[in-house]
């Protein structure tokens, strides 16, 4: 049984090996070659001593070098378990030591007591193939240029206003071509250098739509070209629910709904859509949303679930959001709109694992 803290230059193993008294730690340098040499040399060390090893474990935290490590290692005959960081039980003492030594045996201590059965101890990360994880990366590039371009549209907002000018539509096609004829509210042009600045933004944000509008043509280009291929059909098929489009079913397919979750009550807390009470004696409260799932899915459907009661008022999900925000308070809707969310995940969920439309939703005609 081994574990590894992994960093970016170096890589901290600790192992427990049958018949050798002291609990080898070794330092190497981050080569899966060095690794692989290290448990096999660990297993000739127990077997000369009269072990018999059949089994070869490892575990380490997810991370930049988690999942491609483990596909390494398990093409190697080695048992690898990817460890969620978040599960890993820690001192709450207010100056606790840290160290990579320390972190070895916490870790080791949590994979040991899993190993024998006790969930709780931590809990591990599925790991996905090439292509599954290739298959994300689409809609996550998508979401961090969407990121940027609203920050180079604020940027140029903010320029502009400091020169007294609020009226300029930054989002033209055109709008550089209107920079000249900018004036202030006293009549003077824009000086040289902010002009300069507001052109390289304007060319900034430019490439950024084009490479959205890229990703976005590709991603129809491949669903039209193989509509029946991996996870195309559960993004057509969410995609046939009004108020859904492509992106949206990408994001949910690939994030959640192609996922081996057991029920729904773990469809939900994947979807950190689920509260975190907070009890001690006397005391009940709760705290708010976990966040201790996919922050991505999180956001998805918090924003589906407005538009759900735009697209799909006469279904079941809309009427029950109504019958109990009728006259409520802002803060209440806002909560609200978490538990609708958490109940139209699970309705998509049912959707594409049994066929279950959603109670009174309305479909788009097959194309």
């Amino acid at each position: 049984m081994a574990v590894a803290e992994l960093s970016l230059g170096n890589w901290l193993v600790a192992g427990l090996v049958p018949n050798l008294v002291r609990q080898p730690l070794k330092k190497l340098r981050s080569d899966p070659e060095a690794l692989l040499g290290l448990l096999l040399r660990w297993r000739d060390q127990a077997t000369k001593t009269g072990g018999r090893i059949k089994r070869i474990v490892l575990a380490f935290e997810a991370g930049r070098d988690g999942f491609w490590l483990a596909r390494w290692l398990r093409a190697r005959g080695i048992e690898v378990y990817v460890i969620h960081p978040a599960s890993i039980p820690v001192s709450r003492e207010h100056r606790r030591a840290k160290t990579d030594r320390l972190d070895a045996g916490l870790l080791m201590r949590a994979v040991l007591g899993w190993l024998r059965g006790e969930a709780k101890h931590c809990s591990m990360a599925a790991i996905p193939s090439i292509a599954e994880e290739d298959a994300r990366r689409p809609t996550r590039e998508r979401e961090t240029l969407v990121r940027e371009q609203t920050r180079a549209v604020n940027r140029i907002k903010s320029t502009l206003i400091r020169f007294g000018i609020r009226t300029f539509k930054v989002k033209l096609r055109q709008a550089s071509k209107h920079l000249e004829g900018l004036r202030g509210p006293e009549g003077e042009p824009l000086p040289a250098n902010t002009m300069a600045e507001l052109r390289r933004d304007l060319a900034r944000l430019q490439l950024i739509r084009g490479q959205i509008r890229e990703i976005e043509r590709a991603r129809l280009e491949r669903l039209k070209r193989a509509p029946g291929q991996g996870t195309h059909p559960m993004m057509r098929m969410l995609a046939r629910i009004m108020g859904i489009g492509i992106e949206t079913a990408d994001v949910l397919v690939h994030e959640v709904l192609s996922r081996k979750l057991r029920d729904q009550r773990a469809v939900a807390r994947y979807g950190a859509l689920t509260g975190s009470p907070d009890e001690s004696g006397s005391k009940r409260r709760e705290r708010g949303l976990a966040r201790a799932g996919n922050a991505r899915v999180r956001r998805g459907m918090i924003q589906l679930a407005w538009r759900w009661l735009m697209f799909q008022k006469n279904s079941t999900l809309a009427k029950w959001y109504r019958a109990r925000t009728t006259g409520a308070t802002q803060g209440l809707r806002k909560a609200m709109i978490v538990a609708l969310a958490r109940k139209l995940l699970i309705a998509l969920w049912r959707y594409v694992t049994i066929g279950e439309v959603p109670a009174g939703a309305v479909l788009r005609p097959v194309t």
